[in-house]
């Protein structure tokens, strides 16, 4: 560490001590920490290496086990456009029932993650969790297995409703989005790099040229009210095509090569620039099915080199990354997606959604509930769970907002069973002590043990004051102060 520390000239940030990363929750932005990352491991891969921990939220969090793992940027960037162009080829987008994000983030983290992902995480990955019970955030750093790392991503990926009803579990304890308590980690500890797509007081993230200094502070993440970063976080839930996508990449890169440069940190003396061919190097490795295709591939070339996918847009990235897009941005020649796009379909479709949603529906609610099927037992404990927690805050709830006249007499009354004896004119005896109406049993010892009372208006006077005869007294509970 001492080493690379002395290899770097020492600038802004302080190499001799500790230091951290955090990537913030940002959606489908998170293809930004992708080229972060890319410029960060290959312009100062002591950072990465170095770094005592590396904390993430919600989408900032798979970049963070991306890097604390050491597992493939290109093949993550993969999983990112496989993501992209799924919530993308249906008429309502990621809002579509039969879009279901976890699945696809899980097969994702299954096949690129290596095996001992968890040895290399634990200790060093710290995942932004939202605890459901009391909404605290908590910060997990221990996992005993690859399967137990995967979960804790997920958590800290659900998006309630957005995701689903029902949130995943880590440990037995539900949670979901990190990004609704704490959206990015220790980003106030002074050596500490903030990593986030949006223009504002973190240490990487786009500066954009606007004079309204406003800020949004966001579950501690920084925000500047400006158009762009609008325009940024309407694409973190709705996710933009993939040249779009190919430009937020490069502009992590571009962002995370200025900080390094400002700080002093970079390994070089210049970045490593692609190479300046006249083919560009991410399509050399794509072969043609037939000599129709071929044709028209050199056909398109000669009216426009690289005519998909503008080479300036990725001319910093990695050739790896690079060919990511490429492959992205091409055309697909087959009949069916050139059909698909012309306007009068899309038309007719949009106008046929009435129709066909439902039955989409029905069939991918189907499917979820047969994958729902092993999880059943241990979700319908959980729900039993909050439906008591629920029933019991509004049973409180509603004691403690009975009425002030109700609570102040007392929850029980008494009545006489028996009818009172006629006098010397045949009219009914009544006590001087007994009130006209049904007495509280707050007013029991004072009627019969000749307790004095408070006056009352409907009290009789009388001065033949008998001793009162034994009487039956029964009790009757006020429900209104039970339920």
């Amino acid at each position: 560490m001492q080493v690379l520390a002395k290899d770097c000239p020492l600038g802004m940030f302080d190499l001799t001590k500790e230091w951290n990363l955090s990537f913030a929750g940002c959606g489908f932005l998170g293809i930004y920490h992708i080229g972060v990352a890319s410029c960060l491991s290959e312009q100062a891969p002591y950072l990465i290496k170095g770094a005592t921990k590396i904390y993430g939220a919600s989408a900032g969090s798979l970049s963070a086990s991306m890097l604390a793992s050491q597992a493939s940027i290109a093949k993550c960037c993969e999983d990112v456009i496989e993501t992209v162009k799924e919530a993308r080829k249906r008429n309502l987008g990621p809002l579509h029932p039969s879009f279901n994000p976890v699945k696809i983030i899980r097969s994702g983290l299954e096949r690129d993650l290596p095996a001992d992902a968890h040895t290399l995480a634990s200790g060093r990955l710290c995942v932004s969790l939202t605890r459901v019970s009391d909404g605290q955030n908590v910060i997990v750093s221990e996992f005993k297995s690859k399967e137990e790392l995967i979960q804790a991503l997920l958590c800290s990926c659900f998006i309630p409703i957005y995701c689903g009803l029902i949130p995943p579990s880590f440990q037995g304890v539900r949670y979901v989005d990190g990004g609704i308590s704490d959206n990015l980690p220790q980003s106030e500890l002074k050596n500490t790099i903030s990593i986030s797509p949006f223009s504002g007081e973190s240490d990487i993230c786009p500066r954009d040229t606007s004079f309204n200094f406003h800020e949004l502070r966001l579950t501690n993440t920084s925000i500047r009210l400006n158009l762009s970063n609008m325009y940024r976080l309407s694409k973190a839930l709705f996710p933009p095509e993939p040249k779009v996508m190919a430009e937020i990449c490069q502009s992590g890169y571009k962002d995370a090569l200025r900080f390094l440069e400002e700080n002093h940190l970079l390994k070089l003396e210049c970045p490593t620039a692609g190479p300046n061919l006249s083919e560009a190097a991410c399509c050399k490795p794509i072969a043609m099915e037939t000599t129709k295709n071929w044709m028209f591939w050199r056909l398109r070339l000669l009216r426009k080199q690289h005519w998909w996918l503008d080479e300036q847009i990725v001319d910093n990235l990695p050739t790896q990354i690079k060919k990511v897009f490429c492959e992205a941005c091409q055309q697909k020649p087959g009949l069916y997606a050139q059909v698909s796009e012309m306007l009068p379909v899309r038309v007719a479709s949009y106008m046929l959604l009435p129709c066909t949603l439902p039955v989409v529906s029905a069939y991918s609610v189907g499917k979820r509930f047969v994958e729902w099927i092993p999880e059943v037992p241990a979700d319908m404990r959980w729900l039993a769970g909050v439906a008591g927690d629920v029933a019991g805050s509004v049973y409180r709830q509603t004691w403690r907002g009975a009425p002030a006249d109700i609570t102040s007499d007392g929850s029980l009354r008494n009545c006489m069973s028996l009818p009172l004896p006629l006098d010397s004119d045949g009219h009914r005896e009544r006590d001087c002590h007994l009130s006209g109406f049904a007495l509280s049993a707050l007013n029991f010892q004072s009627q019969y043990w000749n307790i004095p009372t408070a006056p009352s208006s409907h009290r009789l006077t009388s001065s033949h004051t008998p001793s009162p005869s034994p009487r039956q007294i029964c009790f009757s509970v006020h429900f209104g102060t039970l339920f």
